[in-house]
Formats: structure tokens, C-alpha cells, sequence
């Protein structure tokens, strides 16, 4: 559940347009209006894909061909100096008897340097474009073929080199393959693959609340190849219907595990890459109870490391297995009375000898140092702080890069740790930067991309010197951009702290209108999510939601958004996992306090207060109007789920546990369960189309409100997905929908007499 109609009685009507408040009444560069938003005038310039070659010395970037209009071509720059050097121009990604340049979506080096990996003519599964028709050119000779033998056009996954780049490895219609770059032999590794039994690859729940696509790894001496398999045959199938796209519907089957129901089983096998049987890894348990939420090859050909939660994801236990014998052995165990997280931050050190590890053991998330058999537990990072990702380990240097912000839950900054634990960290981000700063920390740790932005500020992109923080040049500015938002009116943003009661204190940002008197009384907007999955309230460029809160602060909004306890902030344990099995209701009371504060400000009009929320946030935004009727006057929920039950296994559960062993703290923590409480103005907002979300969740919570007797309206979107964005315009009408909608239930001037 991450962040981001059918004609009934109560259709919203299609408003006129407002006339602007008077602080929003001049026009120009000035003012922000949906057409200047959704132009692209006002969107920020990001590098393109820029790759660390492997001594990082250099990277390689996607640039536009100077030569053949609208095809790309791949640039190589010198970290020192910044020489720049065209790789492959665009006319030689032409394919044999073709005309134009392939589209390069993305591109991979074999660790030799010798051959490109291609990935083009991609095709969306889920979330992203994971299938598509992979190219391998030989830099050297020119020469450019397709992979894949004789497979249909955009079925390959995953493509990626062998260890010595002599081969490449894929998933193909749920079964491995590997082809041999040299003869062009291609060789089937699985058989067994099907739409129930899934090898390389992942299910929808993998890959919505794991992260998971790419399910195979080779050995670092090439010779195997581990991987996930799935056995979803037991999940049922949830129909999405689509109504517009022919004569008559068709149904489209996802196979969606719900609270409470059966998931896929899991194993991991390894096979030889020249094929043969694979060799199962004797996991522990039922294999449809538990996941495999990451597995790695562990420094070496010989075992795989693997991190297995049990089904509530209370534990979750570290373990070696045997790639020889496929015996398992567990050398580390986390467990928490909520739930624990994956790590991504596992890198071996010494030989394999030593790998890093993150935990709250002791209350904050941080980083230790674990010997192979799990018996040696040390701490690197600092004691009270939580580190948010780690940036590299330098284990030639001694050092852990990581990124934390101790002192303002809202930002972001690089700093360093000595391995051993020694001595005071290092902070790398200069003293006095604020904002949030991102590091891709090149090879060698001399170097590093650096991106960093603020609130109504976008990205700048340089190329850093390491350690000391040195800009050697700028890749991206965003200058004009940058000038373009300084001649806007009304200011960036302001942050600040909410007391909420019992000594718990929220952190806050707020647009205020241009021109603001305090003497005067603004209505109020609040932008939430609130769910564990994710934050609002970060120091950091917002892109299109930001520019359209701006515009709605031009208009005479104060817009405010509140992270209340159980959101990921770098806040501490306590902080995160507090809301245990009462994510609606504790998360919902914290966002209601901040409320109530805010009533009490003096120039808010508190008879004038709008939420509104996007999925987890779409769900808070109807806890907040049906249990705290008295605080909201309006507001605004996008595909919401209104009854946890029908959320997903892996994801629900995590944070509420079993909707069969506590049915009451799924009832209660969900809003249809007060949906008859309902006194403000409603718009629901919803993709019949959403896999994640089903528009199914909005359907139950209109039977209630009917059932009540509530007035509300709503708004469908026939077959659009979680984002609300496929099929031309539709962002740009979601929006206005949302405008038009607030001056009406929200005006932002007080009616008169």
C-alpha cells in the first residue's frame, strides 16, 4: 500500500471553475495553475542512468544523440577531469535490417567491459517494466544480436552477464534460461514453469511489499545459478473486470493473497547454469507460512544466505545454506513483538568471515558486525540514532558510509563509521546543509553522485570527492528551474513541531498563502498518509504534489501535513512499531490531535478544516472524517482501503497481525467500521483497474454509507491502476477534479450572507 466513476445518484457534478481568491488573482510567472503543472515546465532534469564503471574511476550516461533525432547514445566521463568519451553512439544499436537506434530503457556492462546489455521494447507487469527484448552488443566488433532464440517479443526478464560475461542468464515465461554469447547455444535450465509455478521471478505479493522481482542470482565462479520458486497455486484469484476495451467485459484473474488466506509456498533451489536437476534448499516449516524475503550468494560458491520470516514477520532468522547438500542452518535470529524488517544492508567482509547487519535490538536501527557462525554481535554505528540506508562498506578504508539525520527527523545526510567501532562518526554532509542529500557512492569510495534538494527546491546533482565533500562538477542544476519556482508567489515552506498530548510531538510542515495575515482566518488542507509504509514530512523536493499544494496556498489554503507515530521516521523503534495492531486507530487519534492544534492557531479557521490521501493515506483520510466527525469539514480519499480484511497477507499482517487470531483489531482499526458517523463532505476517488487496492474496498464502503444514509460523491476511473494515471489526461483530470472539488466543499474564502 505505498503512496501513490460510475454514474450513481450522487455523481459529482462538473463545477465551473472559481473565481481565484484575491490573493491569487494576479496572473503570470507568479501564479501556479494546473496547465503550468502539468506542462513540464516546472518538473526537474535528473541525470541519465549513470553507471559506476567497476574501479570507479568512471561513469557512463544515457545522453540524446546528437546525430539521430530522438535516440539515445552512451557517454563515458572521467570522475577526475571529467574527459568525456561517446561509448556507443546511437547508430550502433541499430539491429540488423533496421532503420532506427533501439530504444535503450536500460543497459548493463559485463564485468569485463567488453559487452552491452540492452533492455528495450519493455512491457509493465505490476509496477514496473520487468518484461521486454534484451540485445548484447559486442563494443569491440560492433556486432548486435537479440536474445531469447526463438521467445515472442517482450518475454525475457532480467537479462544479466555471467561472471566472466560469457553468458546471460534470464527468465522466460516463468522458467530460467541461459545462452551462450559466443555459439548462441541457449540452454532450458527449468521445465516446470506456468502461471502457478513461477522460477526466477516473483507473485504480485513478492513484489508489492518485498521489492522482489528479479528471483536469481549467479554464483560469483559462474558455475550455478540459485533462485526462487513459487508454488501459487493455492492463492485464489482476484477478478479485475475491464468494461471499456471491447464489446462485452473480460476479466482479468490476479491471484491476490488476502489477510488472513492461503499464500504461495516458497523453496530455493540452485542449479548447475550447464543444467541439470536443481537441488533444494531444506528450508524449515511450512513453506506456504513463511517467506524468503532476500537471498545472496555468501561470499563464496558454495552456500547462499537467505533471510526467513515466519508469517507474523515477528522472526526472522539469518541462514547458510549448503548449495553441495542443501542443508540449512540458522546463524542469526531478530525477533520483536511487533514485527522485524528486511535488511538490504548486508555486505561479507574478510573473506566471508564477517557480514554487516541492521537491527533495533537496543531501540534504534543500526548497523553491526556479525562473524559467520552468528556467535559475534558488535555495533558499528552509533547508539540513539537510526540509520536510514547504508551507502557503502569500505572494508579496505575501515569504514561504514551511512545515512542518518540524528538531530531533524525530516532530513537526510551522509555520515561515516569506523568498522571497529571506534571513535566518534563523521559527518560528511558539510555542517549548516539542510535538505535531504542521496549518495551513489562509487567503487573505491573516492567518489560519489550526490543529489540534494529541499522543500520547493529540486534536485542538484554534483559529483563529489570523498571524504571531504568537494563538488568536482555539476551534472544536473536545475537552475532554471530553480529561478522559475523563486518567481513564484508565497514562500517554500515552513517546518514545524505539534504537541499532541502525553508528551508526543509530531513533526509538521505548512504552505502559507501569499501575503499572509495573521489577523486573518485560512482554511486548512492536511496532506497524510500516516500508514508504516512510508512519510510526508521530509525536507525534500516534492515534484507535482508540492507544485499543486503551492497553487492551492495561492489560492488561500494553509496546506499542512503531519507524520504521526508509526511512520518510518527516524525517530526510534518505540517511535515506529508503537502503532502495533492499531494502525487505524493510534495513527488516526496522533493526525486527530494535530488537528486540534491547529484549530487553535489563530488564524485558522477552524470551522474550515480539509484532509485529504492517497492509498494508506486515502484510508487515514477516512478514519479521520468517520471517528473525529467534529475536526473535518471535508475531505478527499484516493483508492482507500476501507476494511483491512481485504488488504494482502504480507502487508496487513505484518502490522496487525492474523485477521483470524485478533478479528477485533481488524474491525477496529479499519473506517467502514464507523462509516455511519460521517458528518463532512466525501469524495471517493478510485481505479476500477487497481491490483493493489481493489476498487472492491470502495464498492463495500458505498453499501455502508447508503445503508447509513450519508451523502457523499465519487469518482471512477475505469481500468486505471494504483497511480491513476494510464489512458491520456488522466492525471491532469484527476487533478482539476480534486480543485474544482475543494473550492466547492472547501471554499477558500468564508461564505457571506
Amino acid at each position: 500500500m505505498r503512496p501513490r466513476l460510475l454514474a450513481v445518484a450522487v455523481l459529482l457534478a462538473v463545477l465551473l471553475a472559481p473565481a481565484a481568491p484575491p490573493a491569487a488573482r494576479a496572473q503570470g510567472s507568479a501564479t501556479l495553475t494546473l496547465d503550468r503543472i502539468f506542462s513540464g515546465e516546472l518538473s526537474a532534469r535528473y541525470p541519465g542512468q549513470a553507471r559506476w564503471i567497476a574501479d570507479g574511476t568512471a561513469y557512463t550516461m544515457l545522453e540524446p544523440s546528437p546525430r539521430v533525432a530522438g535516440a539515445d547514445e552512451l557517454v563515458r566521463y572521467e570522475a577526475a577531469g571529467g574527459a568525456r568519451s561517446v561509448l556507443v553512439p546511437a547508430e550502433r544499436l541499430v539491429p540488423p535490417g533496421g532503420d532506427r537506434p533501439l530504444s535503450v530503457d536500460d543497459y548493463y556492462w559485463s564485468p569485463d567491459g567488453r559487452r552491452l546489455l540492452v533492455f528495450t521494447n519493455t512491457a509493465r507487469v505490476w509496477r514496473a517494466d520487468t518484461r521486454g527484448d534484451y540485445w548484447v552488443l559486442d563494443v569491440a566488433g560492433g556486432a548486435l544480436r537479440r536474445l531469447g532464440g526463438d521467445a515472442a517479443p517482450s518475454t525475457l526478464m532480467f537479462a544479466k552477464f555471467s561472471p566472466d560475461g560469457g553468458r546471460v542468464a534470464y527468465v522466460r515465461e516463468n522458467d530460467l534460461y541461459v545462452e551462450d554469447l559466443s555459439t548462441g547455444t541457449v540452454t532450458r535450465l527449468t521445465r516446470d514453469g506456468s502461471r502457478t509455478t513461477i522460477n526466477g521471478t516473483f507473485d504480485w505479493l513478492y513484489e508489492e511489499e518485498f521489492g522482489l522481482r528479479d528471483g536469481f542470482r549467479w554464483s560469483p565462479d559462474g558455475r550455478r545459478i540459485a533462485f526462487w520458486q513459487l508454488d501459487a497455486s493455492g492463492v485464489r484469484d482476484f477478478y479485475l473486470v475491464n468494461n471499456t476495451d471491447s464489446l462485452y467485459s473480460r476479466v482479468i484473474p490476479v491471484q491476490y493473497p488476502k489477510a488472513g488466506t492461503t499464500n504461495s509456498a516458497v523453496r530455493v533451489g540452485v542449479v548447475d547454469a550447464a543444467g541439470g536437476p536443481a537441488r533444494w534448499l531444506e528450508l524449515p516449516g511450512d513453506l506456504r507460512g513463511v517467506y524468503v524475503a532476500r537471498m545472496e550468494w555468501a561470499a563464496g560458491s558454495d552456500e547462499v544466505v537467505l533471510q526467513h520470516l515466519n508469517r507474523h514477520q515477528n522472526t526472522l532468522q539469518v541462514m547458510l545454506g549448503d548449495a553441495r547438500t542443501g542443508r540449512v542452518r540458522t546463524v542469526l535470529a531478530e525477533r520483536d513483538s511487533a514485527w522485524v524488517d528486511v535488511v538490504d544492508d548486508l555486505h561479507w567482509l574478510g573473506g566471508g568471515q564477517r557480514f554487516t547487519w541492521t537491527s533495533e535490538r537496543d531501540g534504534w536501527r543500526r548497523v553491526y558486525l556479525v562473524s559467520r557462525d552468528g556467535r559475534t554481535v558488535l555495533p558499528v554505528s552509533p547508539a540513539g540514532v537510526d540509520v536510514m540506508s547504508v551507502a557503502g562498506v569500505d572494508e579496505r578504508g575501515g569504514w561504514l558510509y551511512y545515512v542518518a539525520s540524528p538531530d531533524d527527523a525530516t532530513q537526510r545526510f551522509l555520515f561515516r563509521a569506523r568498522l571497529d567501532g571506534r571513535g566518534a562518526p563523521q559527518r560528511l554532509t558539510p555542517a549548516g546543509a539542510g535538505g535531504t542529500h542521496e549518495y551513489d557512492v562509487a567503487p573505491g569510495f573516492r567518489w560519489a553522485l550526490h543529489a540534494a534538494s529541499a522543500m520547493g527546491d529540486p534536485p542538484r546533482v554534483d559529483l563529489l570527492r570523498l571524504p571531504g565533500h568537494r563538488v568536482e562538477r555539476t551534472l544536473v542544476s536545475n537552475d532554471s528551474l530553480r529561478a522559475r519556482l523563486a518567481g513564484l508567489a508565497g514562500g517554500r515552506g515552513e517546518f514545524f513541531r505539534v504537541d499532541v498530548g502525553g508528551g508526543v510531538e509530531l513533526d509538521g510542515w505548512m504552505l502559507k498563502p501569499p501575503g499572509f495575515d495573521p489577523s486573518r482566518r485560512y482554511p486548512v488542507l492536511f496532506h497524510v498518509y500516516g500508514e508504516p509504509w512510508s512519510v510526508t514530512v521530509t525536507d525534500a523536493w516534492g515534484g507535482r504534489d508540492y507544485l499543486w499544494h503551492r497553487m492551492l496556498a495561492q489560492r488561500g489554503y494553509l496546506v499542512v501535513s503531519v507524520d504521526n507515530r508509526g511512520t518510518p521516521a527516524p525517530r526510534g523503534r518505540e517511535w515506529r512499531k508503537v502503532v502495533y495492531r492499531r494502525v487505524g486507530e493510534l495513527s488516526s487519534a496522533d493526525q486527530a490531535g494535530a488537528a486540534r492544534a491547529v484549530r487553535g492557531w489563530s488564524f485558522v479557521d477552524s470551522t474550515r478544516v480539509g484532509i485529504w490521501g492517497w492509498s494508506g493515506g486515502g484510508s487515514m483520510t477516512l478514519n479521520a472524517l468517520f471517528r473525529y466527525p467534529e475536526l473535518y469539514r471535508a475531505g478527499i480519499a484516493v483508492a482507500p482501503v476501507p476494511d483491512m480484511r481485504y488488504y494482502d497477507t504480507a502487508y496487513q499482517e505484518r502490522y496487525m497481525g492474523l485477521p483470524q487470531e485478533n478479528p477485533e483489531a481488524y474491525r477496529m482499526g479499519s473506517p467502514i467500521t464507523f462509516a455511519d458517523r460521517l458528518r463532512g463532505d466525501l469524495l471517493l476517488v478510485h481505479g476500477t483497474g487497481d491490483d493493489n487496492v481493489h476498487y472492491q474496498g470502495t464498492e463495500a464502503l458505498i453499501n455502508a454509507l447508503v445503508a447509513a444514509g450519508k451523502p457523499f460523491e465519487m469518482m471512477a476511473y475505469p481500468n486505471r491502476s494504483h497511480g491513476i494515471y494510464e489512458g491520456a489526461g488522466t492525471s491532469r483530470h484527476l487533478y482539476e477534479l480534486f480543485t474544482r472539488w475543494l473550492a466547492e466543499h472547501l471554499p477558500a474564502e468564508p461564505a457571506t450572507n
